[in-house]
């Protein structure tokens, strides 16, 4: 399992995604909204736009909420400008990160991530610095007290996916990221319940670290998270198989 797969289970299991699910709408409805203006307001000819409204609905998002940002975004609720940037950068103990993010101010964003990610001992890099280490993947995760990895399988491979795997006690269904939207459609209408579903970056080779090193490494991670224009945090982090997140804060 990916490590951000793995962090994004511990979280799930302690109760702390649901906390953050405001902020969890928040720059979900930017992506459909973004995705609405580039491409149209139909998601069955866009298909960026199709994946962030399954991404949506795979977070519970009301369908008020959906409509309403797709809207937004087609220019029927007035305009919003919004600017893609990707920051590349460096963690303690040579983690390699990667923070996507969507803006309406641009100086704002690179004054955010950049003190945020060297306060906390990071680093920030030229662009393509550590992006050529990652491949993009679509990642669907289920629980497996819930379902067999033969069930998920059968149902994942048959709709396009690449791979199918299990491990503490997670399935995870790898896909490309164009395959992604029909794969977690087809598991959905199968009735299948998913735990998470992303598309992310994934790093070639990863880094082992101790578990102290680890958490330090996911408080810049989750910091980053925290902030409003970073819609996704990739790094190239390999948690260990015991891996506990602990009390810290």
């Amino acid at each position: 399992m990916s490590g951000h797969s793995k962090w994004a289970t511990i979280k799930h299991k302690k109760g702390i995604a649901d906390a953050k699910r405001g902020q969890k709408f928040t720059k979900l409805i930017k992506e459909i909204s973004v995705a609405a203006k580039m491409g149209g307001s139909d998601p069955e000819s866009n298909a960026r736009l199709r994946t962030a409204v399954l991404k949506a609905r795979a977070e519970n998002m009301p369908k008020d909420n959906i409509d309403r940002a797709i809207k937004k975004g087609a220019g029927e609720l007035g305009t919003s400008v919004y600017y893609e940037l990707t920051y590349e950068g460096y963690a303690p103990g040579g983690v390699a990160i990667i923070i996507d993010t969507l803006t309406d101010n641009k100086n704002r964003t690179a004054s955010d991530v950049r003190s945020t990610l060297t306060k906390s001992g990071g680093t920030l890099g030229a662009t393509g610095c550590v992006s050529y280490m990652f491949q993009t993947k679509g990642i669907i995760t289920y629980d497996a007290s819930k379902y067999t990895e033969e069930q998920i399988f059968e149902v994942a491979l048959e709709n396009g996916a690449d791979d199918v795997t299990s491990s503490d006690d997670v399935i995870e269904v790898t896909t490309t990221p164009a395959d992604f939207a029909n794969v977690l459609e087809a598991l959905q209408n199968a009735g299948f319940e998913q735990e998470s579903a992303e598309v992310e970056k994934l790093a070639d080779q990863t880094v082992s670290l101790d578990a102290e090193k680890c958490r330090k490494v996911l408080k810049i991670i989750d910091k980053l998270e925290e902030l409003d224009d970073v819609q996704q945090v990739s790094s190239n982090l390999e948690l260990p198989d015991d891996f506990e997140d602990g009390d810290e804060e």
